[in-house]
């Protein structure tokens, strides 16, 4: 009988002090920076936590970034406008030093590659009439300027330059080419464009040339 009292005593108590709920168990355990009882969801992170702006997607085109830069440099003070400017100055300097050392992830994409550095080399390490082009040219308007009289002998003169340097960017070309299938049997290179190229380069002024030449004329390209 005292049996049967105690155990429906036991079932009808009250909860004291150190009982604690399920929930609030969750509660203080979440509380303590531990995880919920398995079967249980994850309770959510404070709701008035704060929250980081969104972050704005890079520019898509040079257009956009620019106007980003006005905008950014809108908001700056003098000082601050001339660091900016100076930083930016001394960023695309070192850039074009080296673009101009021909770092293959600096190089402009009509310049990267091996097949184009060997090109190039090619083409630098002989004497060009296409570099002569320019200079030629000058000096032929030059002459016509100082002398009225010889305008006679310019036309015929610059289409004999003409053919001629024609004729040196066809053998640069095809030299070009030959020397770049015995080296790299499986290039993707187009026999004109690569041509084209070449003639290009050894048209220009040795000393403006971009990347500048790492072989001296009369070298042995290899």
């Amino acid at each position: 009988m005292q049996g049967n009292l105690a155990r429906v005593k036991l079932l009808g108590r009250k909860k004291d002090e150190g009982d604690v709920e399920p929930v609030e168990a969750d509660e203080q355990a979440v509380a303590a920076g531990t995880t919920a009882p398995k079967g249980k969801p994850t309770p959510k992170r404070n709701e008035s936590a704060k929250r980081r702006g969104p972050v704005a997607p890079a520019p898509m085109t040079s257009a956009e970034a620019r106007k980003r830069r006005k905008e950014m440099r809108a908001t700056l003070t003098k000082e601050e406008r001339r660091a900016d400017k100076e930083q930016r100055r001394a960023s695309m300097n070192e850039r074009r030093e080296r673009m101009m050392s021909g770092e293959e992830a600096y190089l402009l994409p009509r310049d990267q590659g091996p097949v184009r550095r060997y090109a190039r080399d090619i083409v630098d390490s002989r004497r060009n009439v296409l570099g002569l082009f320019m200079p030629a040219a000058l000096g032929l308007i030059f002459v016509m300027l100082a002398v009225p009289q010889v305008q006679l002998f310019i036309s015929p003169a610059m289409l004999v330059l003409m053919v001629i340097m024609g004729l040196d960017g066809v053998l640069l070309g095809r030299k070009v080419n030959k020397a770049v299938n015995a080296k790299f049997p499986d290039n993707a290179e187009g026999a004109f464009k690569l041509g084209m190229y070449a003639a290009g380069r050894a048209s220009q002024i040795r000393r403006m040339r971009a990347p500048r030449p790492r072989v001296e004329r009369g070298a042995k390209v290899v």
